[in-house]
């Protein structure tokens, strides 16, 4: 399953290559404020679910474009470019993004970008990898010493002023903050070590199910803002090595309102 999701995404990127090349020429519509899709988006997450269901008809899907099809234990979680506003704008930062739940386990993971040509991939219990090599997530055990990844609310400003709060506390006891501007990027490069935590409120599952499976399996933690798993269901992660995942849950816990509890 993992190779027909590899093929997949491979697949996306050479759309999503060809069409980088001209930017101007694309359609793009808003689908709500500071929220935008591209024919780019459509026609690589078309790509990507006839790639699976040739493999797997029978299979269910959930895609950022297309929505929730079929109804099965198996199904794949689809965002065909995660950072489309940064690939709109020619900013190298973006990636696709493929995950499988098996009776709502995360099971398989592939993050993709095509820019670098940087595939990492995970199957649950076998580790995870970047362009087949074992990746880890940093040895850092102290907050203070730690790069931090997050996405700043841009769509949904309900919870920016408990952003805010984290946001200021982040800074200070860590060594950076950063905002990219891909989730699933984001949470490959916890995977890898380059980032040594990441949190953000109010994602989608398509923005961090692969992620979160590659964390998990190159040593790191994931949760809610609640310590819990509901993270796929909330959209509020944090994430990290083991000790600045403990220490990040902490600093952001205080801010947490009732709200982003459930």
């Amino acid at each position: 399953m993992l190779n027909t999701a590899v093929k997949a995404a491979r697949r996306a990127a050479t759309i999503i290559n060809r069409a980088s090349n001209d930017l101007d020429s694309l359609t793009v519509r808003t689908k709500q404020e500071n929220d935008f899709v591209s024919e780019v988006d459509q026609k690589a997450e078309q790509a990507i679910i006839d790639v699976l269901l040739q493999a797997y008809p029978k299979h269910a899907i959930l895609a950022e474009e297309s929505g929730a099809t079929g109804d099965s234990e198996f199904q794949w979680i689809i965002d065909p470019l995660d950072g489309t506003t940064n690939f709109l704008h020619g900013f190298p930062q973006y990636a696709i993004s493929i995950a499988l739940l098996v009776k709502g386990q995360l099971d398989q993971a592939v993050v993709y970008d095509p820019t670098r040509n940087e595939l990492f991939t995970a199957s649950k219990g076998s580790g995870a990898f970047l362009n087949d090599r074992r990746i880890r997530v940093s040895k850092r055990t102290k907050l203070a010493e730690s790069l931090i990844g997050t996405g700043f609310p841009y769509r949904d400003f309900t919870h920016l002023d408990a952003y805010t709060g984290m946001f200021r506390d982040v800074v200070q006891k860590s060594s950076g903050l950063r905002r990219p501007g891909s989730a699933a990027l984001d949470l490959a490069w916890v995977a890898s070590g380059r980032l040594d935590g990441f949190f953000e409120i109010g994602l989608n599952p398509w923005d961090i199910a692969a992620g979160c499976l590659l964390i998990k399996e190159a040593g790191g933690l994931v949760s809610d803002f609640t310590g819990e798993d509901g993270y796929l269901k909330s959209g509020h992660v944090v994430a990290g090595t083991p000790k600045v995942f403990a220490q990040l849950l902490q600093t952001v816990q205080p801010h947490v309102t009732p709200a982003l509890r459930s």
